[in-house]
């Protein structure tokens, strides 16, 4: 079973690049974001334990979290693998998420992480909140901040599967074929 990380800072191309390699390899998407909207939308325990926290400002705990992903991925046994995009977004989510793919008898089989440089991400940023709606896109404050936020929190999670030799850094600058060619030689390599 082939699980991947996509994994790269606001704006590297990770939307564009999942939906290819999701066409390509017939891996399930798993976005915490979309797990979120599920669970709240249909009310199940796990989401209206997610918004109790959410209602009190709170994160929604990482337990909460890894319960969601598990609940995905057991009713999805027939998947060829997984796709994680957005999640981990810190070192003890990606550590729940190995102990919690351990128990079920899988693992991260790697992370594809795209590298692009700040000032051609808060490009891309720009121009996507043209046409995203999204007022995030569009406001310089929010953009630095979602940067930095990534930088800090969420960047370490390379270092923690670098060190399991699962990281794979992909140059996220270029045509966006040859891109998901290097992204495709990392993911033939695991």
């Amino acid at each position: 079973m082939l699980n991947i990380v996509l994994f790269g800072p606001p704006g590297a191309g990770k939307g564009t690049q999942s939906e290819k390699i999701i066409e390509k390899y017939g891996l399930t998407h798993l976005s915490t974001g979309d797990l979120f909207r599920k669970h709240l939308g249909e009310g199940t325990e796990l989401g209206n334990l997610a918004k109790k926290y959410m209602n009190e400002g709170r994160l929604v705990p990482d337990e909460v979290v890894i319960s969601m992903v598990e609940d995905k991925i057991n009713s999805t046994q027939d998947s060829k693998g997984f796709i994680f995009d957005g999640f981990p977004r810190t070192t003890a989510q990606a550590e729940a998420l190995d102990v919690m793919l351990e128990k079920n008898g899988m693992g991260i089989s790697g992370m594809i992480a795209l590298d692009v440089p700040e000032d051609i991400l808060r490009e891309r940023i720009k121009e996507r909140g043209k046409t995203s709606g999204r007022v995030d896109d569009q406001d310089d404050e929010k953009i630095n901040t979602r940067i930095s936020v990534y930088l800090e929190e969420t960047f370490p999670v390379a270092d923690y599967y670098e060190k399991q030799d699962k990281l794979k850094k992909i140059n996220g600058v270029g045509k966006i074929e040859e891109i998901f060619s290097e992204i495709s030689s990392a993911i033939d390599s695991y």
